[in-house]
């Protein structure tokens, strides 16, 4: 599944610069092309950003990259801090 979530990942962030690069040179007289090229980017960079945070999360899940601090904290700290409230 992994491997899918990186094509895809690949695909998408491909369409977000080429999309992006439609619209920033898309003509005034053309806004219509610059509206549809503009959406079509940020539909693969939110895909692409999408895409990129699974398969991080996938690979702190399997060893591959450590854990983040967030998830490295123990929730025994949370309770102590709220006892001290």
């Amino acid at each position: 599944m992994s491997k899918r979530i990186a094509t895809l990942n690949v695909i998408a962030w491909g369409g977000f610069w080429a999309f992006g690069y439609l619209a920033i040179t898309a003509g005034a007289t053309q806004p219509g092309q610059m509206l549809m090229a503009g959406f079509l980017a940020a539909l693969g960079g939110g895909i692409g950003l999408w895409c990129y945070l699974r398969l991080v999360d996938h690979s702190e899940k399997i060893g591959y990259r450590a854990p983040g601090p967030r998830k490295q904290q123990k929730p025994e700290h949370h309770s102590a801090v709220l006892a001290d409230l």
